[in-house]
């Protein structure tokens, strides 16, 4: 499966020498705020860390290489790119976050237009996650 990925990958060009600064420096911000979010209960991490794999297999190919290393990761993004599927537990777990923020903004009394739109986006994103496919065997 990995193989399979990297042909793909390599056959891809990499974007010009600027453009992969901007990409790399996506990335380190969004491993910031993913950090943050795995702390903080209003903020999400897992979309953050996405976007950082995302731009930074964009804009360095050893980044890519090591994120491809990853045994955990790479089963992930091979299950999501070859299948479009995403593994029960990490849909368990996604909803779970999600309820947990959304009750933190209700407790602490948030604005109520906060409020309103953090349960259309996690609405979204639950029934985006819920209706993808499990990982075949």
């Amino acid at each position: 499966m990995i193989a399979r990925q990297d042909e793909a990958i390599q056959n891809d060009t990499m974007p010009p020498r600027r453009l992969r600064w901007v990409y790399l420096a996506i990335a380190y911000l969004c491993v910031a705020l993913g950090l943050a979010g795995a702390v903080l209960p209003l903020l999400p991490a897992t979309p953050f860390f996405l976007v950082a794999v995302w731009a930074a297999s964009r804009g360095s190919r050893r980044v890519h290489d090591w994120i491809y290393r990853q045994p955990w990761i790479a089963r992930l993004l091979n299950q999501w790119h070859e299948q479009g599927a995403v593994p029960p537990g990490a849909k368990w777990l996604a909803t779970l976050m999600m309820m947990a923020s959304f009750a933190t903004l209700v407790v602490a009394e948030a604005h109520w237009g906060l409020v309103l739109a953090m349960s259309i986006l996690f609405a979204t994103v639950g029934i985006f996650l819920w209706t993808r496919p499990n990982p075949k065997p």
